[in-house]
């Protein structure tokens, strides 16, 4: 996907045989350790990039609220907040 699309592809894992649970976390920490960035991302946890976002519900119950973010914080600074 198209850079800042990628959320739309959260969908397709769960409809190819994921739990929501296991799509988030193909795209977050197994993301970090394939592009040898899990020094850096991939997780919240102290030190590492505070790449973050906010959004309106559970993704654990519906994957879709990824795709609509109402705050975006990319290294540490905010870069979207909705008010």
């Amino acid at each position: 996907s198209e850079h800042g699309r990628n959320a739309e592809e959260f969908p397709l894992m769960i409809e190819a045989g994921m739990s929501t649970r296991e799509a988030l976390v193909a795209a977050t920490i197994h993301a970090a350790d394939l592009l040898g960035l899990d020094k850096e991302t991939g997780r919240i946890e102290p030190g590492l990039a505070a790449d973050l976002i906010a959004v309106p519900g559970d993704p654990l119950t519906d994957i879709t609220v990824l795709q609509r973010p109402r705050f975006v914080m990319a290294a540490g600074r905010v870069v979207r907040e909705d008010s």
